[in-house]
């Protein structure tokens, strides 16, 4: 196919040789199977701001790290040069958690390169060297429920010892490669330590898992494996090996109405933003 204006810089530059179709279109990019010599890659390249259906919250770019006060001053003003930079960092977000998750041996798509607001990378595929498909689109045994979600719940706790949290996670951003779940899509990926709501999406995340997979394995809905293990990491007891129950004896209270409160606006957040993925996909495959 044509090559699209923003790949043909990574033409010129000999990044990329051809580009061979479009794999997918997301809520903040356009994904594009390449071809680099031998090698089958894929390409994200990011929307503009303007055409993303998905918004830059404050709660995701909370403490997030700027080049420079200059930088920083321009993003709060919101001038253009500040939307630039703020355009810049969402960005340079995805390709600084993939580095450091992939040194943390997390199963992520490997980095290769970033260029003019495309992120060139692995190609996930599926045991017959196809795309990998999305979580989303498959269905599994009992068995095989509990494998891909234990195997999802040890990526996060692995992430979370490397210091993300992922903040978006869900069967529509996980991929089903041939040797098991790779995790995609991290521009919105926060700091565990340095994010004021880093808890409330690691647990949102997990909850996910739960949800997804108590479709084909309905014990699995009775899991507290998020609550755990936050537990675990404020205590420093928390590394890549440390066991899990699954279970959590939940301190009783005073109920924090406000927290409730949000917890309601992000179920709703999250489901408005699962039917736009569902409506999304289906027009992908049309």
């Amino acid at each position: 196919m044509k090559a699209p204006p923003r790949l043909q810089n990574l033409i010129e530059e000999g990044l990329i040789d051809t580009v061979v179709r479009q794999l997918m279109s997301g809520k903040e990019a356009l994904v594009y199977v390449v071809r680099c010599g031998d090698e089958t890659r894929c390409a994200k390249v990011y929307k503009e701001a303007t055409q993303r259906s998905f918004r830059q919250a404050v709660d995701y770019t909370e403490n997030r790290k700027t080049k420079n006060t200059r930088q920083a001053r321009a993003m709060a003003k919101g001038s253009k040069f500040g939307r630039q930079a703020q355009e810049a960092a969402w960005q340079s977000a995805e390709v600084d958690a993939l580095y450091r998750l992939a040194a943390a041996g997390v199963r992520v798509p490997k980095p290769l390169n970033f260029m003019d607001g495309v992120l060139l990378m692995e190609l996930v595929c599926d045991a017959n060297g196809d795309a990998a498909p999305r979580l989303n689109d498959s269905a599994f045994t009992v068995d095989e429920a509990h494998r891909h979600h234990l195997t999802l719940v040890r990526e996060v706790v692995r992430m979370l010892c490397a210091g993300v949290v992922h903040g978006d996670l869900s069967e529509f951003n996980i991929l089903l490669a041939a040797d098991g779940p790779v995790i995609i899509d991290l521009p919105q990926a926060v700091d565990a330590a340095g994010n004021n709501h880093a808890k409330r999406m690691l647990l949102r995340d997990v909850g996910n898992l739960r949800a997804f997979f108590g479709r084909f394995a309905p014990d699995l809905l009775h899991t507290e494996f998020g609550a755990e293990i936050w537990a675990l990491f404020e205590k420093g007891a928390l590394s890549p090996d440390t066991p899990l129950t699954g279970q959590f004896k939940h301190r009783s209270g005073p109920v924090d109405l406000g927290g409730v409160m949000r917890e309601i606006k992000d179920a709703r957040d999250e489901e408005a933003a699962r039917q736009l993925r569902m409506q999304q996909g289906g027009a992908a495959s049309r």
